[in-house]
């Protein structure tokens, strides 16, 4: 990675100073009023306690939710503020309930070592980059460090307007290692490199297709997406979600695949997402028209597991089915022991957030991967080789500049 990170500050950058820190603290919060899962809390402590461990107080920014750029109390970060006194419980923490006002200015001065400013979208110019609230916000720091990999593909005053007023402007620990894990995969990896693509829709994958298969010895596609290409090949797709306008589009991508497309043999079917007692697998030139594909089958999830073992390094993004509901969890339960088997032998394994970041989170698997995104929509940016304005704002490292997965 080509941009600076809080391991290339001085430390008369930090003794004293202010770290304005933009983090992703946009957590789901439970029925009682408290974090329901706090896994993204946890994920920006290395780079606080840092920090604090090199002299500087932590002012930390985020937004939770999807505010219309005013206040609401059900999207207030003060739970989280409750949850991170907890995680620090050798810090004072401060929660402030404003972001651009007096009071929070004071607080980054006088408050605890860490600060915990309200949320960034209860302000009106957040979300259009407003260069007066960029302005405002770097007042509150004496250098900038984006952590906030899950949102770094916003150009939001909190995450790219800030960082042209407030310098040095510089990667957190977990920026750093998204980064090195997704742009590293992808730029320079170890062969062969298998790239694993699910979900249900084809639209929302074309710019990762395209990228990727240049790039990929197999690229593996799972999910409802599956289904439009089987359409495009001339084959029966009963009830399962196609979409229609993408046809021609999987067609000219199985021409130009270069034979490194690989699709499922066979497919668990059943007359409905509720009817899972009736699911069953068929080969997939075999789905009867009354009936939709809610999975990959049994030889598919062999012939995915077989490929994933053998691979030096993997990328997924996307579940083979709709693991929410089981026996359709079967396909993407069989990828994620594959990847874990991999990790074990030494592969690179990446898990591109998302609901294939739920599911191995849920299976207990996150440990037995390389590396877990926490940004579904950032992460998917990057294998579509797109620019992210959160990461493009901060400094270079002398002879750097790009930030594109190459």
């Amino acid at each position: 990675m080509d941009k600076k990170t809080i391991r290339d500050l001085r430390d008369s950058d930090l003794q004293g100073k202010r770290a304005l820190v933009r983090v992703d603290f946009n957590v789901p919060l439970d029925d009682e009023g408290g974090v329901g899962d706090d896994t993204r809390i946890r994920a920006a402590l290395p780079t606080i306690r840092y920090l604090l461990e090199h002299g500087g107080r932590v002012v930390l920014l985020s937004h939770l939710g999807r505010p219309k750029g005013k206040p609401e109390a059900k999207y207030s970060l003060e739970p989280v503020a409750r949850r991170l006194a907890e995680l620090l419980p050798n810090e004072d923490v401060t929660f402030v309930e404003s972001t651009d006002t007096d009071e929070a200015q004071k607080a980054t001065r006088h408050g605890g070592r860490v600060v915990l400013l309200e949320n960034t979208r209860f302000l009106g110019g957040e979300e259009k980059n407003d260069e007066r609230l960029s302005r405002a916000l770097a007042e509150l720091g004496d250098v900038y460090v984006n952590d906030a990999f899950g949102s770094a593909h916003r150009a939001h005053a909190s995450t790219e307007g800030v960082a042209r007023y407030l310098k040095p402007a510089v990667a957190g620990l977990l920026m750093e290692q998204e980064l090195q894990y997704l742009g590293a995969a992808i730029a320079n990896p170890k062969r062969p490199f298998i790239a694993i693509l699910g979900g249900a829709k084809i639209s929302g994958k074309i710019d990762v297709i395209q990228n990727l298969l240049p790039k990929v010895d197999r690229l593996l596609i799972g999910g409802a997406m599956a289904c439009t290409f089987f359409k495009a090949m001339g084959l029966e797709t009963g009830t399962s979600l196609v979409e229609a306008d993408r046809v021609d589009m999987a067609k000219e991508l199985l021409r130009t695949g270069d034979k490194k497309l690989e699709l499922p043999r066979d497919a668990a079917v059943a007359p409905s997402l509720d009817e899972g007692s009736k699911a069953h697998p068929v080969m997939r030139d075999r789905i009867p028209p009354n009936e939709g594909m809610f999975d990959i089958g049994q030889e598919a999830a062999r012939q995915f597991s077989e490929m994933i073992t053998g691979a030096k390094t993997i990328v997924w993004n996307g579940p083979m089915g709709v693991f929410e509901k089981p026996p359709f969890d079967a396909g993407t339960r069989a990828v994620a022991d594959a990847m874990a088997k991999a990790t074990k032998k030494g592969a690179t394994t990446v898990v591109g957030g998302g609901d294939s970041a739920a599911a191995v989170a849920e299976l207990g698997l996150e440990s037995a991967m390389s590396h877990v995104s926490t940004g579904g929509g950032a992460s998917l940016e990057l294998l579509e080789g797109k620019v992210l304005p959160g990461v493009a704002a901060l400094d270079d490292r002398a002879g750097g500049g790009g930030t594109r997965a190459a």
